[in-house]
């Protein structure tokens, strides 16, 4: 990347010494390009990654979403399935083989059935059609619980998509967290290697306020910061890389964020109630439970519909043909062989069972009885769920007004001890003392900042809204 800035920058540079001295013609390409220039920078990926970007690219590239999209194709074929039997059933037979000799008529014939010393061929077809005419809601409740169905598949489908997203929010704005912890931790490693440049002068100078062992204090605190400054670098690379393969990418490119820092999202809290409406309006599980639940249902009349007959339309046409036999036109006698017949009826068709029938009803019913518990469970728990992250968000406001108070006035008391240690008048312990509340309050603050960001990112996954 920093060879790309360099080549456009150099370029530039080139091109604005003809813009000025050229003339004609070539000015004016040069001009052109100049203008052109920023759009080229934009295109190599110099910008940083937004969080929205940063989502779109995680739903682009998520398997998972495939898979809840072939779940939805299942359910759509599965649709079109139940429309078919709505529309006539056609099965074609045909048949050759050898068949004996026969010659003559139905009353007197030289050959008989079983003599095998003259065979021949015979081709037979046969067309059998079956429309549907009445089936007592078999045809239609399963087509209404595939219909139900595919929408149960989508919700699905909407509620990974709200759960890829909010784990990006969660991996965006811990690389941020993580950058503020370390921006912090620097600034207290630098403000004790200056006090322990000051111990040294004042140890030198015998001073009072200084002893050998605070120069032992202070480089113990700054391998302690050193400590805490690995964990974040280690935090900061493992959400970067969590970032990135959940884009679609690999630990080993990481995405540029640029200098972004951690700000608080400019989105208010509103009432709790407001919260838990919206949820069960817009929550995908509500939706899956309330689609579910209109399938469930669907499936149990057509499980009952199995116990009443069938009535349809039929048609048959039936076709033979063998050339060693002779044509039989007596209508009380039928050639398997040579014949050629057919015929349209109403029919009904009706199967009984003993027990098997119940026992399909009670299946059926006992699904939909489960899920009515689902529901009841959603109902409980999903307000449950809201309130949890209602409260996490009050409580990290309330806690970002409280740190920044804390940490603006630790940061006065660090200032004012290395003032008074600079000129020997304090002690040491103060420095200590100020810088540790300083990390602690400032460190705090941020924290509350990622509580707050990620609260109202749980609300808006816990209500259904929209990834993006």
């Amino acid at each position: 990347m920093m060879r790309k800035k360099i080549h456009l920058l150099s370029l530039r540079n080139v091109i604005s010494h003809f813009a000025v001295r050229g003339s004609g013609g070539a000015g004016l390409v040069a001009v052109g390009i100049l203008l052109i220039l920023p759009a080229l920078a934009g295109a190599q990926g110099g910008h940083p990654l937004t969080l929205d970007e940063a989502v779109r690219r995680a739903l682009a590239n998520a398997p998972e979403l495939g898979e809840a999209q072939s779940d939805i194709d299942l359910m759509s074929a599965k649709l079109a399935e139940a429309k078919g039997y709505r529309f006539a059933k056609i099965d074609f037979l045909g048949l050759t083989g050898p068949v004996p000799r026969a010659r003559g008529n139905q009353v007197s014939s030289p050959d008989t059935g079983s003599e095998l010393n003259h065979l021949g061929w015979f081709e037979r077809g046969d067309v059998t059609l079956v429309q549907p005419i009445y089936t007592f809601g078999k045809i239609s409740n399963a087509m209404t619980a595939a219909t139900h169905g595919v929408k149960v598949e989508q919700a699905r489908r909407e509620q990974r998509r709200n759960e890829i997203a909010l784990k990006v929010k969660e991996y965006y704005y811990s690389v941020l967290l993580a950058r503020e912890m370390k921006e912090v931790l620097c600034e207290v490693r630098e403000d004790l290697n200056k006090a322990r440049d000051t111990a040294q002068k004042l140890l030198a100078k015998e001073s009072e306020n200084v002893e050998e062992a605070d120069l032992f204090k202070l480089a113990a605190f700054n391998g302690e910061v050193g400590n805490y400054l690995a964990q974040a670098e280690k935090g900061e690379t493992l959400a970067l890389s969590a970032l990135s393969v959940r884009m679609g990418g690999t630990t080993d490119v990481v995405p540029d964020l640029g200098d972004q820092r951690l700000a608080l999202v400019d989105v208010p809290l509103e009432r709790f109630e407001a919260y838990a409406e919206r949820a069960k309006q817009q929550r995908p599980e509500f939706k899956q439970v309330s689609e579910g639940l209109q399938a469930r249902s669907a499936l149990v009349e057509g499980a009952k519909a199995a116990r009443y007959p069938d009535l349809f339309l039929g048609g048959y046409l039936s076709a033979a043909y063998a050339s060693q036999r002779d044509k039989v036109n007596n209508p009380w006698i039928q050639d398997n062989f040579r014949h050629f017949w057919g015929g349209v009826a109403l029919g009904i068709k009706w199967g009984l069972d003993f027990g098997i029938s119940s026992a399909k009803i009670a299946q059926e019913q006992a699904q939909y009885e489960k899920l009515l518990s689902t529901k009841a469970f959603a109902e409980e728990n999903i307000p449950l769920q809201i309130r949890k992250y209602y409260d996490e968000g009050v409580q990290a406001r309330t806690a970002l007004a409280e740190t920044k108070s804390g940490y603006e006035n630790s940061k006065k008391w660090a200032v004012t001890s290395s003032s008074n240690f600079d000129f020997g008048i304090g002690p040491a312990k103060d420095i200590f003392d100020s810088l540790q509340q300083y990390a602690k309050m400032r460190a705090a603050y941020f924290q509350a900042i990622y509580d707050y960001n990620m609260a109202i990112a749980n609300l808006c996954y816990a209500t259904g809204e929209s990834p993006l």
